[in-house]
């Protein structure tokens, strides 16, 4: 059974940051493109950055681009999202999912396990 557990959420003034961790089930990293959402209070799901499985190629929202960088660890069948700079607007709540693809992600295709999240916000 695919597993996602999000973890690193927090609360933090303007300019810090934060790393969240998505935890996945065996062989997720190795076959399966791994996406970062967020979700902000009355506002739609908006997709953050990717990694692909094949050879690790990301994708990063124009909005993060810059501050925030995602990684892996398939030691630890982790994927990390570092986020820097925060702003108040990056205040959501941050989900991991995976997109049933090998190569090329994308955070504007469908995606298919979703974690339930981990909680970031953001103000003085």
């Amino acid at each position: 059974q695919v597993r996602l557990v999000e973890s690193g959420g927090g609360l933090v003034q303007p300019g810090g940051s934060l790393r969240l961790s998505c935890a996945v089930s065996e062989f997720v990293l190795d076959y399966y493109n791994v996406g970062w959402f967020r979700q902000a209070p009355g506002k739609e799901r908006e997709g953050v950055s990717c990694i692909s499985a094949n050879d690790g190629s990301v994708e990063y929202a124009d909005s993060v681009k810059g501050r925030f960088t995602i990684s892996r660890d398939f030691s630890k069948k982790t994927v990390y999202l570092d986020m820097n700079n925060l702003q108040p607007e990056d205040t959501g709540n941050y989900t991991c999912a995976i997109e049933n693809e090998y190569i090329y992600c994308s955070v504007r295709r469908e995606y298919h396990y979703w974690g339930q999240g981990t909680q970031v916000a953001v103000f003085s």
